[in-house]
């Protein structure tokens, strides 16, 4: 770390990288092709269906085929919960040379509609059964091809063949022969929405270079090989599901048991224990039931339970590894960033400048180190002047990873672009070893009296003091409203009976000043959530200013 202002990875190296001018729909064909027979995908939505790679790229390729009598336009709508029918409706349309957009179905209708338009799609991969299951969804707004009806009417002959030709000739000869589309790069790859915790949805838009640039950090890593079985129960709409739990088994190979929801813990409990699965990817908030209702020997298994998008609460690592034996790894990402910024490791990767550590990989609340070929800079988020790395400040990141914009809106593109640093608008800091804290969003902190307040802090103090620890949904939550005299007014939003006078007591007897105090405490039903767990920051901000 010679210069104190940017810590570098090996990001000028890994962005030379020529698989990053690759195609994703070349790379998965490749790597299906050369292992056809390898089980890919276990999938036990209503009773187990295994999946091997050959067959799954067989059917993907046929119904490539067909998406360009279904529509002439560039994007085409994904509406699938995790399961088979989602890896093969987002790899035919890749290998249709289209752009898959997983439709985020818990937005709302009028959001969704705005989603459809701003994408143009004019067709919808789906099924007869997810129409029935999310009726408010704005389905007339674009034709509906039910997936499961096209493979049943697959032709048998040119499938079997396909299939016979994948099984016996060189991978990289098939994909020539089928003109398997292979120069990507910096062309869109995907589109996701994201789920709009601070602002409306925005398109992001994730070019093949953003995509198995990701995907080459996650394998430098170290952290998924090709023989883990990763739970993929995330939905596809979410980036961690898109990136890591779909492209990444295509691209490597792992095997991936999906379940369709996150929330179904005791499904995916049973699908650890049945599946023998060794990794389980989620939210801090999706993990908190296992501990209360699911019995440890169930989850022997697992090997690592990763957590990302929202922080992982003191003392809930320590307690989650003493009850199954599993190690417990914190991460950090965004949708523009594909998703994977770091992650807390079980060693340090070997072949990368990571700074000496006695933790060798991990350290307790950090969210790791950052993966190989990023680089990241400190800024004072008043003046937006560099800072050293070690101080807290606005988190500013360079990567193959990072997209290249949101969709048709080129203004809000530039707010968070600083040249070629994206601005994450989360506060962070490194400490001498290179680990990385986050301190929390920027939205997430309320200036009151000119000094900084971090709502996260706030919450999780409550949270200790009241023994809330274990409670399986969001009990409370900071906002803030505007304040004549201060600048702003810290709101307590609370599902349960709370005393202000109780509340001052408890942040005073932890060290808290009286700017930290809320002054408010509004009574609710029920803390609002997004469906990746993480708290509706618009939602508490609406509720926080109301009268």
């Amino acid at each position: 770390m010679s210069d104190s202002t940017v810590l570098d990875f090996g990001e000028r190296e890994f962005q030379a990288r020529p698989e990053l001018n690759s195609h994703l729909a070349w790379e998965s064909f490749i790597a299906l092709a050369k292992h056809p027979n390898r089980v890919l995908v276990i999938d036990r939505t209503l009773q187990r269906r295994a999946m091997k790679s050959g067959f799954l790229l067989a059917l993907s390729w046929m119904l490539s085929r067909r998406l360009h009598t279904w529509t002439d336009r560039k994007r085409v709508g994904i509406l699938f919960p995790p399961g088979i029918g989602g890896y093969i409706a987002n790899l035919a349309v890749v290998l249709a040379g289209k752009v898959p957009v997983n439709l985020n179905f818990t937005l709302g209708r009028a959001s969704s509609e705005a989603c459809l338009r701003r994408a143009e799609i004019d067709c919808i991969l789906s099924t007869e059964r997810m129409q029935l299951k999310i009726a408010d969804f704005p389905w007339s707004q674009a034709g509906v091809i039910d997936i499961v009806e096209e493979l049943k009417n697959l032709p048998k002959m040119k499938t079997l063949a396909l299939l016979a030709s994948i099984q016996v000739m060189p991978a990289k000869l098939l994909a020539k022969l089928l003109r398997v589309p292979s120069v990507g790069g910096d062309a869109e790859a995907g589109l996701l929405f994201t789920s709009g915790s601070s602002g409306e949805p925005k398109g992001v838009v994730l070019t093949h270079r953003n995509i198995l640039g990701n995907c080459l950090q996650i394998d430098a890593s170290g952290l998924l090989p090709i023989g883990e079985k990763i739970i993929a129960n995330l939905p596809i709409f979410h980036s961690f599901g898109f990136t890591v739990t779909l492209w990444y088994p295509l691209l490597r190979g792992c095997t991936a048991v999906t379940v369709p929801s996150p929330l179904e813990f005791k499904k995916v409990a049973e699908a650890v224990e049945a599946e023998s699965a060794t990794i389980l990817i989620g939210t801090p908030t999706f993990f908190k039931p296992y501990i209360r209702h699911v019995a440890p020997e169930k989850l022997k298994s697992l090997k690592y339970a990763i957590a990302g998008a929202e922080k992982t609460p003191a003392g809930f690592a320590d307690l989650w590894q003493a009850t199954f034996d599993c190690l417990y790894f914190e991460g950090y990402g965004l949708t523009e960033t594909s998703p994977v910024v770091s992650i807390n490791l079980p060693h340090t990767p070997a072949g990368f400048d990571y700074p000496e550590s006695a933790n060798d990989g991990s350290k307790p609340g950090s969210v790791g180190r950052l993966m190989p070929g990023h680089a990241a800079r400190i800024l004072n988020p008043d003046t937006m002047e560099s800072l050293a790395v070690t101080e807290v400040g606005l988190l500013l990141l360079k990567g193959p990873n990072i997209f290249s914009g949101y969709l048709n809106d080129a203004k809000r593109t530039a707010e968070v672009m600083d040249g070629e640093w994206f601005i994450t608008g989360d506060l962070a800091r490194f400490d001498e070893e290179g680990y990385l804290f986050i301190e929390g969003r920027l939205s997430r902190f309320s200036k009151i009296a000119g000094e900084m307040v971090p709502h996260g802090t706030i919450e999780q103090a409550l949270v200790e003091a009241f023994d809330l620890l274990d409670s399986e949904m969001p009990m409370l939550a900071i906002g803030a409203r505007p304040d004549a005299a201060k600048g702003e007014a810290l709101v307590l939003l609370a599902v349960m009976d709370v005393e202000l006078t109780d509340v001052r007591e408890k942040l005073s007897a932890a060290g808290y000043s009286n700017l930290w105090i809320p002054k408010l405490i509004k009574r609710v039903e029920a803390i609002p959530t997004l469906a990746t767990g993480k708290l509706d920051l618009r939602a508490i901000k609406e509720l926080s200013a109301a009268e």
